[in-house]
């Protein structure tokens, strides 16, 4: 039988905890996240969890970070070299798909408070934004990359949000692939005339 300070022991208690956190946020979205119900989740003392994370900011910010890691292998599986603009699509088209497969850890990413401070959520936020430019780089070359890789991820977040809160149909992923190829067709149009 084990004692009750066998709980105190876990073979890699931060992983267990992150894992915990990333079921009740399936379970039931960031409201049911807290420091005491991963506790209870992974089965160690109420403490326990604070010896990795030191407050409920911090548990959000290493689920964020999970989730950026889980984006990036999203979108560099939907195109691993994108070099058209079409490419670049399939990406935006990648980044929405997690947004409705994953709703919860999508808000936790981008709605839920955080700690700045936060090292693997800092490294993974600027992994993606990096990722981005660099997409952006290879596709529009002659592009000042960084101002318009953040309006390429604003357009593809906002349409990501617009379709997560009902804004717009998200029944059927071809009309969402066909809406983001528009939009992008329509601003790269646009910019075409106006130069």
């Amino acid at each position: 039988m084990a004692s009750s300070g066998s709980s105190y022991h876990h073979g890699d208690l931060r992983a267990a905890c992150l894992s915990a956190a990333l079921e009740l946020l399936e379970e039931d979205g960031a409201t049911g996240l807290s420091l005491r119900a991963v506790a209870r989740r992974a089965g160690v003392s109420s403490m326990a969890p604070y010896r990795h994370y030191p407050n409920r900011d911090a548990l959000i910010s290493a689920v964020a970070a999970e989730g950026y890691r889980e984006l990036a292998r999203d979108l560099a599986a939907a195109h691993p070299a994108p070099a058209t603009p079409d490419d670049l699509v399939d990406i935006g088209v990648a980044y929405i798909r997690f947004a409705l497969d994953r709703p919860a850890m999508f808000r936790v990413m981008f709605a839920e408070p955080c700690d700045p401070a936060n090292d693997e959520r800092v490294a993974a936020v600027a992994a993606i934004t990096d990722y981005v430019r660099d997409i952006v780089h290879r596709v529009f070359p002659g592009a000042e990359p960084e101002p318009l890789a953040n309006a390429v991820w604003a357009l593809v977040h906002g349409l990501a949000f617009l379709h997560l809160d009902g804004k717009l149909d998200a029944s059927r992923p071809d009309e969402i692939a066909d809406r983001v190829r528009a939009a992008f067709h329509a601003i790269l149009s646009a910019s075409r005339t106006e130069g």
